[in-house]
């Protein structure tokens, strides 16, 4: 059926397509096609003549979106565009530029943030590929921490996705500006109302439409620049057609009565859009073209439009296929005009340094030559190899040996790097995520002194939460555990190595020590993450490693208050210890996820800080460990009410009292066991819901709501992560392999006393 999707779109009455076209297969009959793809010298574009531009010509941008919604195959048009590549890279043939680890290409997914590096009109844009997978969430978080705008890439046949909602949030929290591309418009379910709509409804933002296609499904040749009234056509259809040359012209009065009419009502909705949005728009608006708003000139309504995405008031909408190579350059147009620069983005801590080094790394990754190398955002002043930087965090200085501009894993070696810019560093070793790095520890002292100059008509409150270090990267909790054994002993300390060399590029890997066993515990986001690790065990450290069975991460609290005391008395050599501990413990409101530790007041002034110290150690060591199965507390809050000790007693020992007698109050409060519960999202052809609800209703889900998304079902429900093992192949089996299903951790909740009762007995072996 063809549909045109101009006048009907904008007037508000499209109709839901009721076919759609069957996926294709990625792996093509389970056979990825693989070929040789490297960069050499002359494929790749110097950037050292140009490698301090302007900070006004800067953009750190990234890229986010669901899985499948094509923002690698985004990334590798816009490099292709802007010259920096000279061939196309595509995601099923494995040979793009930001998808290089073996598994990335292999998969066809994205699982670390690449940085790469290039420049469009005058501009230089570092650019940031982030994955779509739920399990690699920190990816994102830690690249959206560092950039200053941000395009959300959306699949114009399937609307916001639920992995769209959760990168959205992320980019919200950090107040980033974002422009919309909707990619896909050449599928036949492809459909621009839909899509708006669903950007206005389940993100809550305004979508500013820019542009309008041209035809729709296979028939899509172009778009019309509502801003400039420019109609862009992309003819070529053959194999070899790149797109790189498409033809521009103005809408002229012969053209599609049905076109310029769509054109007409879509760019007077846009300007009406930007003047509630922008008041001042709105009086120049009023006080030069109140008899015809439409004759307001192209470049007014851009900085009005700029103002308005700076501002997070609105989005620019944009469209195009990346795969097919239409519509990439105008969004290339669009990051420049409408982004933000870094020096048009608020940082207060920055200013305390003025035009001295502050850095913020963001992300470490190991090379097999030049070992850690760790990737920065520079907030102030300049970063220079062969020079010494003062780490804030670890309280020390260390040397880097040379920088260097991202670009995927190929690197090019410069002698300095400005402001605003986002640079690789050899030589930090030990730098980690999240750490801020100065020029030295003179440098943070001057900023302390501005900063207490500042901060000096404040109260005292405000002044304590003064930082010298930029907020950190936050890192969610592991979900999923398992076992890592080597295969002989001797490999031990080759593990070892490997897995603390992961950790650094990764800090959503947790790695301990199981205290009753002494084996080797990985705890990670999901199945996928840890499937990857292992993986990337065997091929970057040639360690065949087993995997024991994937458990999940359970969490516990108490029911009820409790009180308990324990007196420790041991003698070590002639030194005799003695402590007396009473403490009480406390169920916060069933929200909490915090654990507290206070004193009564007494006893605050009568213990020296070192014992202050060493009693809240001795509690938090105890939160690591619940009384039902050994998993960490939440929701507990501690009051220490009497601490006595001899003369002589070591702190190591308080704590050891203190972490005893919390176990003996933890269990007379009697335990509880939380459950992850995860944020299920099936997409299934109606023919198949009956099916996937029976299955759920079996897996303890709780069906939230059944939404339409054209032809298909959308099934939100929450289900317990327990019951969600091995999930997708059983609703490939379901439903012939026609759905598809993303999950998300919604919270912790209470076991009922049956399910807990099952959990204890499998956990004893017992069932």
């Amino acid at each position: 059926m063809h549909l045109n999707v101009l006048y009907p779109i904008l007037r508000g009455s499209i109709r839901h397509l009721m076919t759609r076209s069957p996926q294709t297969c990625r792996d093509r009959g389970g056979e990825i096609r693989r070929r040789n793809y490297s960069f050499y010298r002359d494929e790749v574009k110097s950037l050292r003549a140009v490698a301090n531009p302007d900070i006004s010509k800067i953009r750190n941008i990234g890229i986010m979106a669901h899985i499948d919604a094509g923002k690698t195959t985004t990334t590798e048009r816009m490099l292709y565009f802007s010259g920096y590549t000279r061939a196309l890279g595509d995601v099923d043939d494995g040979d793009t530029v930001t998808d290089f680890m073996a598994q990335e290409r292999e998969r066809g997914i994205t699982i670390q943030s690449a940085a790469v590096t290039f420049d469009w009109k005058d501009h230089r844009i570092n650019l940031i590929d982030t994955p779509g997978h739920v399990d690699f969430t920190l990816e994102v978080e830690r690249a959206l921490r560092v950039l200053d705008g941000a395009v959300a890439v959306f699949d114009a046949s399937a609307g916001v996705e639920a992995q769209t909602m959760t990168v959205w949030r992320q980019a919200e929290k950090h107040k980033i500006p974002c422009v919309c591309f909707l990619n896909k418009m050449d599928k036949p379910a492809a459909s621009l109302k839909y899509s708006i709509d669903s950007i206005k409804t389940k993100l809550k933002t305004n979508p500013i439409l820019l542009q309008i296609p041209i035809g729709s499904g296979k028939s899509f040749t172009g778009l019309v620049d509502l801003i400039t009234r420019q109609k862009m056509t992309w003819q070529g259809s053959s194999l070899t057609y790149d797109g790189r040359a498409f033809e521009t012209s103005a809408l002229q009065p012969s053209d599609d009565p049905d076109v310029l009419q769509a054109v007409s009502e879509a760019r007077a909705t846009m300007i009406e859009q930007v003047a509630d949005l922008d008041d001042d728009f709105a009086e120049l608006l009023l006080g030069h073209y109140s008899e015809n708003f439409d004759a307001v000139p192209a470049g007014k309504l851009q900085e009005a439009l700029r103002k308005v995405t700076l501002a997070r008031k609105g989005v620019p909408v944009l469209c195009g296929s990346s795969l097919k190579n239409k519509g990439v350059q105008p969004l290339l147009d669009a990051i420049t005009a409408y982004l933000p620069a870094p020096n048009e983005r608020n940082h207060d801590l920055v200013r305390w340094y003025k035009d001295d080094l502050c850095a913020l790394a963001f992300k470490v990754v190991h090379d097999k030559q030049r070992g850690p190398l760790v990737f920065v955002r520079i907030y102030s002043g300049s970063m220079k190899a062969q020079s010494a930087v003062y780490n804030i965090n670890r309280n020390g200085t260390e040397r880097m040996s040379r920088l260097l501009l991202p670009f995927a894993d190929q690197h090019i070696e410069i002698p300095s790097l400005s402001a605003g810019n986002i640079a690789l560093t050899v030589g930090l070793k030990q730098t980690v995520t999240g750490d801020t790095i100065v020029s030295s520890k003179a440098t943070a002292a001057a900023a302390v002194r501005r900063a207490q100059e500042e901060t000096e008509s404040k109260s005292s409150s405000q002044r304590e939460s003064s930082s010298l270090a930029l907020a950190g990267v936050e890192v969610p909790e592991p979900v999923f555990f398992c076992s890592i054994e080597p295969p002989t002993l001797a490999k031990q300390a080759d593990l070892e190595h490997a897995l603390n060399c992961l950790q650094r590029e990764d800090p959503s890997l947790k790695v301990r020590t199981d205290p009753d066993s002494g084996q080797t515990i990985l705890c990670g986001m999901g199945e996928l993450h840890i499937e990857i690790i292992h993986d990337r065990i065997k091929r970057e450290y040639n360690i065949e490693t087993h995997l024991g069975p994937l458990q999940v991460a359970y969490r516990e609290t108490i029911l009820q208050s409790a009180t308990a005391t324990d007196t420790l008395d041991r003698t070590l050599g002639v030194k005799r210890h003695v402590v007396t501990v009473e403490l009480a413990v406390h169920a916060l409101m069933e929200s909490s996820t915090s654990c507290d530790v206070t004193f009564e007041e007494e006893v605050k002034t009568q213990l020296p800080a070192v014992v202050r110290e060493a009693v809240e150690n001795g509690v938090q060591s105890a939160y690591l460990q619940g009384p039902v199965l050994g998993f960490p507390v939440e929701g507990v809050k501690t009051v220490i009410q009497h601490v006595s000790l001899e003369p002589g007693t070591s702190a190591a020992m308080v704590s050891a009292c203190v972490s005893r007698c919390m176990l003996k109050a933890l269990k007379l409060a009697g335990g509880q066991v939380l459950e992850p519960v995860m944020a299920l999202e099936v997409t299934v052809g109606e023919e198949y819901l009956s099916p996937v609800l029976a299955d759920l209703s079996q897996r303890r889900g709780t069906i939230c709501d059944i939404q339409s998304r054209q032809e298909n079902k959308v099934l939100l429900a929450t289900v317990p992560l327990a019951e969600m093992m091995g999930y997708s192949t059983v609703l490939r089996t379901l439903t012939s392999g026609n759905a598809n299903f993303s999950l998300e951790l919604s919270c912790y909740e209470p076991m009922n006393t049956q399910d807990q009762n099952i959990l204890l007995n499998k956990m004893a072996g017992l069932a």
